[in-house]
């Protein structure tokens, strides 16, 4: 089975979003990956104090959780940005653009909390993707 993804930035009386897709649909095998923080391999925080390095270290662990489903950042439909302060946003994002494809962005929201379960974390992401049967692409 082949995974079909529409994207709509903007459906007709609703304004364009900045940075996101408000509407993405399609099928396949539905992936869930839950909220990943900046915790290296061996569960030690990296960039403390520092959102871009962050968001980086959350991408990278986003990818390796999507690649073991048989998942790439290609096939994440909705992401989940939970962050400590709106201000860590610009680095989030460009952390994202980094790793998927300006043309083809996933729904998104953004939530600011009070804090997140340890205090030297700024980010957490959580991620939804749709994928084909191993071997079958995204179209």
């Amino acid at each position: 089975m082949t995974v079909q993804l529409t994207h709509v930035k903007a459906p007709e009386g609703v304004a364009p979003g900045t940075g996101y897709s408000h509407v993405v649909w399609g099928t396949g095998r539905f992936v869930a990956i839950s909220g990943q923080c900046a915790f290296d391999e061996d569960g030690k925080v990296v960039g403390e104090g520092d959102p871009a390095a962050q968001a980086r270290q959350v991408f990278e662990n986003l990818r390796r959780c999507l690649a073991a489903a048989g998942a790439t950042f290609d096939d994440v439909v909705k992401l989940t940005y939970f962050v400590t302060d709106v201000a860590h946003l610009p680095a989030v994002r460009a952390a994202r653009d980094e790793v998927i494809d300006a043309g083809r962005l996933p729904a998104s929201s953004a939530v600011q909390v009070a804090a997140l379960f340890r205090p030297e974390l700024l980010v957490e992401i959580e991620a939804f993707a749709l994928v084909g049967e191993e071997g079958q692409p995204v179209v």
